[in-house]
């Protein structure tokens, strides 16, 4: 069964059977229908106000948005602002473990858009309390993370979604059509860049103290107590290795979408996966910068080997060498090689094409064989929320997505020249114990994630 077929649950099973009253609604008179699209308004909150979380505010603020959650008190008064501007006077927090407790029964659903390291902190515990939960991109800090959520996404049998937009759109679903009907021949080797060049690393007086719109203590959660440093919030996290899972944590679960989705990669349980090249980092705080990483992945029934390579911001000669043949540039996105042709899509799957394009009316429309939501995926898990279909990129497809990136951030932090053996049911590298501490890590008291011991 596809991972993204999950069974209804008796809440969803039960809100369709209240909803299937909507022409007694109508029959009813105005007041009636009226306060049932009150209903219809779900019950939510948002943990993380800045970055990505300014486009959850936004969609918040369309629901009854219940509460805010944010560490930084100018984003919060900001997010505050705009859901105010749409008539909503949710309360504020700055620790999200205090918002469950006092709001926990009150919710519905939940949107985190915190940095990576609170990813799987913050959507355990929704989880727990049997709430929605949609997670931006990666779904979490280290692999543990990510198969702990999608297990206990499973026992609390409620809407989830990984926020990586391109999965709920056309160009993917499009990609995956053409290449299960041969349009390129067999496909061995597929090669993605990033296009992302990170900000230089943060450096300022480790003593310094922290601001005071900002909770430090609580910034830093799970991660283990230091001195405030300057530059890590709001921005520079991501290439820090307690917070941020570097270049191909921020993008790959963007740009390698389609290619997992393409070759089920969900079902490959072992393969290598090597970092070719690096410029390594300043300090062992940080991620490597221009990684190349190579997964290799074996013959299965109805794939042939496949090599999988990923590039933080830089094309490799051969690609360079299609684009001067084709007299175009190629931007960041996915270049699918296969014996009979060549197809690219752009970063989130979109505009997927042949190249040279000419090739585009040579091979016939495939049939369509996934479902279109025809929505973007915020509205897709607000929608699964109110018992339709589960949403695309929801943590049964999203989690092994998230798995199979992060083994390429483990590769990176490896270093060079070191071909992992990779084996998904026992989340280890065969013979690389020492790894271990970078596939889980320990958490604060207080800040554990169930599922997970470091």
């Amino acid at each position: 069964m596809h991972p993204q077929i999950q069974a209804w649950t008796r809440r969803r099973f039960l809100q369709r059977a209240l909803w299937g009253g909507g022409a007694l609604c109508l029959a009813a008179g105005p007041n009636l229908l009226a306060s049932s699209r009150e209903r219809q308004r779900l019950r939510v909150a948002v943990i993380g106000c800045g970055g990505a979380g300014t486009g959850c505010v936004g969609v918040a603020a369309m629901e009854r948005l219940v509460a805010l959650v944010d560490v930084d008190e100018r984003k919060l008064a900001a997010a505050w602002r705009a859901a105010s501007s749409h008539g909503q006077q949710p309360r504020v927090f700055r620790d999200y473990r205090r918002m469950l407790e006092i709001c926990g029964e009150e919710l519905e659903a939940v949107f985190i858009a915190t940095p990576d390291h609170h990813h799987a902190p913050a959507a355990s515990r929704c989880l727990a309390l049997g709430k929605a939960v949609f997670v931006e991109k990666p779904l979490a800090h280290n692999i543990a993370e990510a198969r702990a959520l999608r297990r206990a996404a499973r026992r609390a049998m409620v809407p989830t979604q990984m926020g990586n937009q391109g999965h709920s759109s056309e160009g993917y679903r499009l990609l995956c059509e053409h290449i299960w009907a041969g349009a390129i021949g067999e496909v061995r080797e597929t090669h993605s860049l990033l296009e992302r060049e990170p900000a230089a690393e943060s450096a300022g007086d480790m003593a310094a103290s922290a601001p005071p719109w900002l909770e430090w203590d609580l910034w830093l959660g799970p991660a283990a107590e230091r001195p405030y440093r300057p530059g890590l919030h709001p921005a520079g996290w991501r290439m820090a290795v307690d917070f941020g899972t570097g270049v191909l944590g921020d993008m790959g679960c963007h740009v390698l979408d389609g290619v997992f989705w393409a070759f089920k990669l969900w079902q490959v349980e072992r393969y290598t996966v090597e970092c070719l090249a690096q410029t390594p980092a300043a300090s062992p705080e940080a991620h490597p910068r221009h990684n190349v990483i190579c997964w290799r992945i074996p013959e299965r029934a109805d794939f042939p080997a496949l090599t999988v390579y990923a590039y933080d911001s830089v094309w490799p000669p051969k690609i360079r060498e299609l684009e001067r043949r084709l007299g175009e540039k190629l931007r960041g996105g996915t270049v699918y090689w296969g014996d009979k042709g060549v197809m690219f899509t752009g970063p989130q799957g979109e505009g997927p094409r042949f190249l040279p394009s000419s090739e585009q009316d040579a091979f016939p429309k495939p049939p369509k064989k996934i479902e279109r939501p025809g929505k973007n995926g915020y509205r897709e898990f607000l929608d699964a929320c109110r018992g339709h279909p589960p949403a695309s990129s929801n943590f049964e497809m999203a989690g092994p997505l998230t798995e199979f990136v992060l083994t390429g951030v483990l590769a990176s932090r490896a270093g060079v020249g070191q071909a992992l053996a990779w084996d998904s049911t026992r989340l280890t590298v065969a013979g690389r114990a020492d790894l271990q501490p970078l596939v889980r890590r320990s958490y604060r008291a207080g800040w554990e994630v169930e599922g997970v011991r470091g």
